[in-house]
């Protein structure tokens, strides 16, 4: 029994317009895909006979944007919600390995369909006529399996980001790869490097939220050691550690399977939070590895692979700061949380907790249960204090700045030195944050000062 397709009012509106305009019009790509797996599309995309300029005429009176006018592609509001319209089209050759340098556009669907990346992507749908599915896309979605329209090696060579894009859906559906799209993949891949960091990086964010984001990484690091070649170094790298039972590559891989998948920074931080362990590993005279310094050394690859795929200033900072302290051992005690909770905040502190969680679960199980019983008595704690008491920083003292300059201290950095030493007091529990039991800690350290 086909999926019920259930498209927005709109995407009737604008499929009946074409059509009683003598247009032929269907949805296309990704919602046809989607409603064939249950899910609710993100968005629908329409392709048509008509012409970029027979479309212009046909939606007059309508919100348009010339998204791509050159290569057929229209934009149309409708309800305050865009509606991407493309003209049926062959392309020529692929000079920038992303888009056609020529288009020529036809009337028919199965040529526009024929010129798409895989099968599962390559169907059409109408309330009327029904799916379209010329190359089998709906069986591949029923086996499982991405499969490229025609020849892989073709379809690479026009846009080497298909074959990121494979792995995505690879990880996000828990699709296998058909062969020769597999192989093409393989015998490809270093045309990854033509392709600009941004795109790279949609494309490899997306797939580490993947259900089987750690298989597709496992079978196909070759691929992303193309764009990332800091991961290539882990693989195989014994740690000669009996807390370890796992290569530095699979101890990631196994992290990261234990970090919740909708959190990016975590998953991020979880892949490489060793990353810098081969470059920093020492044996000792009884053959135990050791790896000092590793977690400023991870942060810092982290840091430089971040960059370089162009990573949003939150996302790289949250991730690197989850690196660098990874290794903090946490402690079920007030004094412990109260401290971290200031430093790091409640969001960055949960995750940090959850790191170390993913950490030891990847680890030797010998020593697991009772590092994760400090781990998880440390969580509850937080909760309780974060629910309590907040995250106290300098800013939420009861005394300020300004309440030093009265007392007579001069303004510069030791205002600041006095502040941040009266936070720690708090923090430990020594003071509480009331206004005057503040007040009169200061007028003691100020009497005390030269």
């Amino acid at each position: 029994m086909e999926p019920r397709f259930n498209p927005p009012p709109a995407v009737l509106t604008l499929l009946d317009r074409l059509e009683s305009a003598g247009y032929e019009a269907w949805a296309v790509g990704g919602c046809v895909r989607d409603t064939l797996l249950g899910r609710q599309p993100h968005d629908w995309d329409l392709c048509t006979a008509a012409t970029p300029q027979e479309m212009l005429r046909c939606f007059a009176g309508l919100h348009l944007v010339e998204t791509g006018l050159q290569h057929g592609t229209l934009t149309i509001f409708f309800d305050h919600t865009p509606y991407e319209v493309t003209s049926y089209r062959v392309d020529g050759a692929y000079q920038d390995g992303r888009r056609p340098g020529t288009v020529q556009f036809v009337r028919s669907i199965k040529e526009d369909l024929a010129r798409r990346d895989f099968t599962i992507n390559a169907m059409a749908w109408h309330p009327e006529r029904g799916l379209f599915d010329p190359f089998g896309g709906q069986v591949d979605l029923s086996s499982g399996l991405i499969r490229c329209v025609g020849n892989p090696d073709d379809r690479f060579a026009e846009d080497a980001l298909r074959m990121l894009r494979a792995l995505r859906f690879s990880a996000v559906c828990n699709f296998s790869l058909e062969p020769q799209t597999r192989q093409a993949i393989f015998a490809r891949r270093a045309g990854l490097r033509q392709i600009a960091p941004e795109r790279v990086r949609e494309e490899f964010f997306r797939l580490l939220g993947g259900r089987a984001a750690t298989a597709v990484l496992r079978r196909y690091l070759p691929v992303f050691a193309v764009v990332l070649p800091e991961l290539a170094a882990m693989k195989g790298f014994d740690q000669h550690n009996p807390h370890h039972d796992k290569d530095v590559w699979e101890h990631a891989l196994a992290a990261l399977s234990a970090a919740d998948p909708t959190d990016l920074t975590l998953r991020l931080a979880a892949l490489l939070h060793d990353v810098g362990k081969p470059l920093c590993f020492l044996q000792d005279a009884d053959g135990v590895g050791h790896f000092y310094g590793h977690a400023e050394k991870s942060a810092q690859l982290a840091q430089a692979m971040l960059q370089r795929l162009h990573t949003e200033g939150q996302l790289c900072r949250e991730t690197v700061e989850l690196v660098r302290f990874h290794d903090l051992r946490p402690v079920p005690e007030t004094r412990w949380v109260r401290r971290r909770l200031s430093r790091f905040g409640p969001v960055q502190l949960r995750r940090l907790l959850a790191l170390a969680r993913a950490d030891v679960l990847a680890q030797a199980p010998a020593d697991r249960a009772a590092r994760l019983e400090m781990i998880d008595a440390t969580a509850a704690l937080a909760e309780k204090i974060i629910e309590q008491e907040g995250q106290l920083t300098v800013a939420k003292l009861a005394v300020n700045g300004q309440d030093l300059l009265r007392l007579g201290v001069p303004q510069g950095p030791q205002v600041g030195a006095l502040l941040h030493r009266l936070l720690e007091q708090v923090l430990d529990g020594v003071l509480p944050n009331e206004r005057q039991t503040l007040l009169d800690a200061l007028e003691r350290e100020v009497t005390k000062m030269p």
